[in-house]
């Protein structure tokens, strides 16, 4: 039976149901991808378990439970629509700013830019004692760690990172975080890793630096003020002692760049 279900299957399957469906999966992939790391993803966690109890009622028979959350989902299209409405918004705006498809090659040269002004920027922290805690967002959203911060939406440029971090500047605390290419917000607050394995001796920046990249893909630069020592914290791991030139091979790896090792 099994068998026979397949083959008509595979017979009746054109390519044009083929390309619907790669359609349809890339569109929810892409709208999943934007929304994560949002307030939406915990919401539509809370409207998912309020449907499992629409369908425990209705199996249990419990009427008064089953009306009620019945009258709740014939309106929940409305409901969506006002609960989601600033992510919808912002949803519709990087839709209209970044095209699912990119130029690989200008995407490259703007990830080889970054790279350069990072190393510059992070250098020229360490010769000044400067501390620094600088995020750069990949496949994952951060938006509710940039929410929190102080909006910027610069593009990067070593000067402007130095600034940003000295003790003068009103927003050195905390990290900055990069998106696209752009410094997107300052003074974000990360959270802290709850490994009891981390080394005691590491600071509030490097447990925050790998906390975020404990339940992130995003890479996170650390800039030591006490031992002038530059990090890299990628999927929970700490890259520790880093200079100039090891720390762009470090970037470029992570980040998928293939270039010329400049000194």
């Amino acid at each position: 039976m099994v068998d026979f279900f397949f083959k008509h299957l595979i017979v009746d399957l054109k390519w044009v149901d083929l390309l619907d469906i790669f359609i349809v999966f890339f569109i929810v992939y892409r709208m999943l991808i934007l929304i994560k790391g949002t307030r939406a993803v915990q919401m539509l966690t809370g409207l998912a378990i309020i449907g499992i109890f629409y369908f425990i009622s209705m199996r249990l028979g419990l009427l008064t439970v089953h009306e009620i959350l019945s009258r709740f989902f014939s309106y929940l299209f409305i409901i969506v629509i006002i609960i989601f409405q600033d992510d919808v918004r912002r949803v519709l705006t990087n839709v209209g700013k970044t095209p699912f498809f990119r130029m690989l090659s200008s995407a490259k040269a703007d990830s080889e830019k970054l790279v350069e002004e990072l190393v510059k920027a992070c250098v020229a922290l360490s010769r000044k004692r400067i501390g620094a805690l600088i995020v750069l967002e990949k496949s994952m959203g951060l938006k509710n760690f940039i929410e929190v911060g102080i909006q910027i939406d610069s593009k990067v440029n070593a000067e402007l990172v130095v600034s940003i971090f000295i003790p003068a500047s009103p927003i050195h605390d905390g990290a900055i975080i990069i998106s696209e290419g752009k410094i997107i917000a300052a003074g974000c607050f990360l959270p802290l890793t709850r490994n009891p394995n981390v080394e005691r001796s590491l600071g509030t920046r490097h447990r925050a630096a790998i906390g975020l990249t404990e339940e992130t893909d995003s890479v996170v630069v650390v800039v030591s003020e006490e031992q002038r020592e530059i990090s890299v914290a990628v999927e929970g791991e700490l890259t520790r002692g880093l200079d100039g030139p090891a720390l762009r091979r470090v970037l470029n790896a992570v980040l998928g760049i293939e270039g010329t090792e400049n000194e």
